[in-house]
């Protein structure tokens, strides 16, 4: 096995881990509660194959689903952003987003902090539209979309310094 093999397999099941026994126990003001899984879509190699990547997206939200007991809405937004990262890459780097050249250390910081708050709040927006699915709700859904993103995404964003590579 490859190394970046090893390491996405350690990253899904750490994030796993973290995610259920630590931020889904949280409930800051009643209800917000973090996702920080969601920072395994920023951290998996550009140029892996797009059919896995898609494949683990969705098995990360459906493990998340099982101990969450959220019925396959981590499933179905972890699989849409799985999707619509390459759209969200092509926003946020531009024309310096090319698969076989690109990389993120010749990325700007505000341009990685807004992809990754892109693939937050898409994915936020996702989960809890089809979590209280009611259009009359609007002003609840898009209070939990901001609030549970900005806390998802400070986490988020401590994290990839904490734990990026320096080369990045």
């Amino acid at each position: 096995m490859n190394n970046s093999l090893i390491i996405n397999i350690l990253r899904f099941v750490l994030l796993v881990i973290t995610q259920v026994l630590i931020f889904n126990n949280l409930n800051f003001l009643g209800f917000i509660n973090p996702f920080v899984y969601v920072i395994f879509f920023y951290w998996y190699p550009i140029k892996g194959n797009r059919a896995l990547f898609m494949l683990i997206a969705f098995l990360l939200g459906l493990v998340i689903d099982i101990f969450s007991d959220t019925l396959a809405l981590n499933a179905l937004a972890s699989a849409t952003i799985a999707y619509a990262r390459p759209a969200i890459m092509r926003f946020c780097f531009g024309v310096n987003y090319d698969f076989q050249s690109f990389s993120f250390k010749n990325t700007t910081k505000v341009q990685r902090i807004t992809f990754m708050a892109l693939l937050v709040f898409i994915h936020h927006l996702i989960f809890f539209s089809f979590e209280i699915l009611s259009i009359a709700h609007i002003l609840l859904i898009l209070k939990k979309v901001f609030a549970t993103g900005i806390v998802t995404l400070i986490l988020c964003v401590l994290f990839s310094s904490l734990f990026s590579p320096k080369s990045e």
